[in-house]
């Protein structure tokens, strides 16, 4: 797999918080409004907003404009671009041990 470190930084950044693990495990379920999010989280829109571009940046979730809310979703592409990734440290990882 081919991405350069800052990529991969930015992939990984998406994992680094405990509100965007929350956001992430709420999506699991399928697509949400971010005033359902909010109703969840204990955290206020601006927040959110933070986060959510965050998460969106990774490519890990996605968003789509409905009136003045957007919906948020996992990302399958996004998701699988992570898990390739990790798959390859744990080949180079797995080589050096052997």
């Amino acid at each position: 797999m081919n991405l350069d470190e800052k990529k991969i930084a930015v992939i990984f950044k998406a994992f680094c918080d405990e509100n965007r693990i929350r956001i992430l495990k709420m999506l699991t379920t399928g697509e949400k409004c971010a005033c359902k999010l909010l109703e969840e989280l204990n955290i206020t829109q601006p927040t959110l907003s933070h986060h959510m571009k965050i998460l969106c940046d990774s490519g890990v979730v996605v968003g789509r404009k409905e009136g003045k809310w957007t919906h948020y979703s996992i990302s399958a592409n996004g998701v699988d671009k992570a898990k390739k990734y990790l798959d390859s440290v744990k080949k180079v990882g797995s080589d050096k041990i052997n």
